[in-house]
């Protein structure tokens, strides 16, 4: 399935279902759990309000089972992970599991190194609703030999293409693998999301952040599948934007921010129409 003729049988995900998802997105307004990345949390937080959405980084051991049980959705994102943030997650993972809040497991540097490789897996048994990440991480959690380059992808998104389906057949999982083009599966359909800007690779924290609004999204959703890549969706559009409207990475983000705050579901009707 990773040939590139195959790829390109891959349909585009229809413009008019982003809108009609950021509708229900806006509508909704979300609370989301964020166990992530320590060097994004801001990051993370300033594109959720963008978004209309509230974040929340309850992280003390004490109060994340509590609190995964309140919030509409989980984030589990591995960047900076130590004993005590493993225990917490796994703490939040098995109330989110108990309440039926759907989690979103990021598998930040997935192959790269022992420890987190391992306690990936182990999350990996207690059913994420979503796994979002990088081509690597996403070969790796499939059982291929695909190592990356620190947090970073040594392998394009379309050559994980079949491994992203097989995991989703796997673990029952909605699972996007993001990179020039986001694929997202369930292992039957499978979605391509041309959109973005490679600037967004220069800005730290806008792959961490997408798993986040994926979690947004995924919040009462009725079609995960769709759910998860209009968040993929709203992310490239609003990085295109965002890079034709800045000078560099250092005016990006705010750019970036800009977008997702004004993008109008209607708008994105519209071009369809």
């Amino acid at each position: 399935m990773s040939d590139l003729h195959t790829i390109l049988l891959i349909p585009q995900f229809p413009l008019q279902r982003v809108g009609e998802e950021l509708e229900r997105l806006r509508a909704s307004a979300p609370l989301v759990h964020c166990l992530t990345n320590e060097v994004v949390q801001s990051v993370t937080a300033n594109v959720l309000l963008a978004l209309g959405v509230s974040p929340a980084m309850i992280v003390a051991d004490e109060e994340v089972a509590e609190f995964a049980t309140i919030a509409d959705a989980l984030l589990i994102n591995v960047g900076t992970l130590y004993p005590a943030r493993l225990m917490a997650m796994q703490k939040a993972v098995t109330a989110a599991n108990a309440a039926g809040t759907p989690w979103v497991l990021d598998p930040v540097a997935a192959g790269v190194l022992a420890y987190r490789t391992a306690a990936l897996h182990d999350l990996l048994k207690q059913k994420p609703a979503v796994i979002r990440g990088n081509a690597s991480e996403i070969m790796c959690l499939a059982g291929e030999d695909a190592g990356g380059k620190g947090v970073d992808s040594t392998a394009h998104s379309g050559m994980a293409v079949a491994a992203a389906q097989r995991l989703a057949r796997q673990t029952g999982a909605i699972v996007a693998v993001t990179g020039e083009v986001d694929y997202v599966s369930d292992g039957e359909v499978t979605w391509a999301i041309p959109w973005g800007h490679t600037l967004m690779t220069r800005v730290v924290g806008t792959g961490c952040a997408l798993s986040a609004v994926t979690a947004a999204f995924v919040a009462g959703a009725g079609d995960r599948l769709a759910a998860v890549a209009a968040a993929c969706a709203v992310m490239a559009i609003a990085g295109e934007r965002a890079e034709s409207a800045c000078d560099g990475p250092g005016t990006f983000l705010p750019a970036f921010l800009d977008a997702l705050y004004i993008m109008q579901p209607a708008m994105l009707r519209a071009v369809e129409e």
